[in-house]
């Protein structure tokens, strides 16, 4: 009965390594979560609520105390994306090489860097909800409702031109 619990537990252990290597493994040159880019999905909404009230400054009428804040939330969650980012990534790139070495990996090894990975990445998300969070509370209610309005409003997309014949 151990025996199969054991067998079951590196079974599963194996396959859920294999699913999160994967993506790294299909293209060396991706992300640490597979051909993302800059980790798409994990802080875009709040990246693009920052650079949206800034391009909108005026719209918004955004003072410049509000503008010189928004600036700094905006450059202390690059400060902190930028640092996690590299820490998630060195953290995938050491796991690809437990599981790529010579022999069988050290499962407890390999566990405790994918553990420490989704850590990082649950702090990057917070990161990215705390710097929302303090853009917000520099506004006003009025500008916080205009910005709304306008980050709700489907953006213009350039006319496609006719194709050539």
């Amino acid at each position: 009965m151990k025996t199969n619990i054991l067998t079951m537990s590196v079974i599963g252990m194996i396959a859920l390594l294999g699913w999160g290597v994967q993506p790294s493994l299909a293209n060396p040159e991706a992300g640490p979560y597979g051909d993302y880019g800059e980790m798409r999905g994990h802080h875009p909404q709040q990246a693009n609520h920052l650079r949206h009230l800034l391009n909108h400054q005026k719209e918004l009428g955004l003072t410049e105390e509000q503008v010189k804040k928004l600036k700094a939330i905006e450059l202390d969650f690059d400060r902190a994306r930028i640092r996690l980012e590299a820490e998630i990534h060195v953290n995938e790139r050491e796991v690809q090489a437990l599981v790529e070495g010579e022999g069988q990996a050290d499962l407890s090894k390999v566990e405790a860097k994918l553990k420490q990975s989704e850590i990082l990445g649950v702090a990057l998300r917070m990161s990215s909800f705390k710097a929302r969070n303090e853009a917000l509370a520099v506004l006003t209610p009025e500008q916080r409702a205009k910005g709304k309005a306008a980050h709700e409003k489907p953006e213009p997309r350039p006319e496609k031109p006719e194709p050539r014949p």
